[in-house]
């Protein structure tokens, strides 16, 4: 595994868990306890850590493999693209088989399409300053 593979993995998994905590403990919190109904009492959070070392290594690979130096855009494309195939999916799904409220789906996917751009930017930065870094 080259530097920037790691050096990005790492990066998206600490940022990802920061803005996952923020998401679903902080912004949805209020939501959460409106549908306290849908959600375990013994919920198994050590799943949490375990996917999102999955998620992080495999948006970081992916994101590595195609790879053009455009900068922080290319960041925002990618992303958004995440987000439209996995969040997307995910928040209105969930909301066609539980019985949650529109506003929580919508809240899903729109803080996770602003999580997944924030992630492909941090990215994006990983990757061209260890390019220009390369250079030198």
């Amino acid at each position: 595994m080259n530097k920037k593979l790691i050096i990005g993995f790492i990066a998206v998994y600490v940022v990802f868990m920061i803005l996952d905590y923020l998401i679903h403990n902080v912004f949805l919190a209020s939501l959460y306890e409106a549908t306290e109904q849908f959600w375990r009492e013994d919920m198994k959070t050590w799943i949490f850590f375990v996917t999102g070392l999955f998620f992080a290594f495999f948006f970081t690979l992916i994101f590595s493999k195609g790879y053009e130096g455009r900068g922080i855009m290319e960041g925002v494309r990618y992303g958004l693209y995440v987000a439209l195939m996995v969040q997307l999916p995910a928040a209105y799904v969930n909301y066609a088989v539980m019985d949650i409220p529109y506003a929580l789906a919508l809240q899903w996917f729109l803080y996770g399409t602003v999580q997944y751009i924030l992630l492909g930017i941090l990215l994006a930065l990983v990757y061209s300053a260890k390019a220009k870094e390369d250079t030198a």
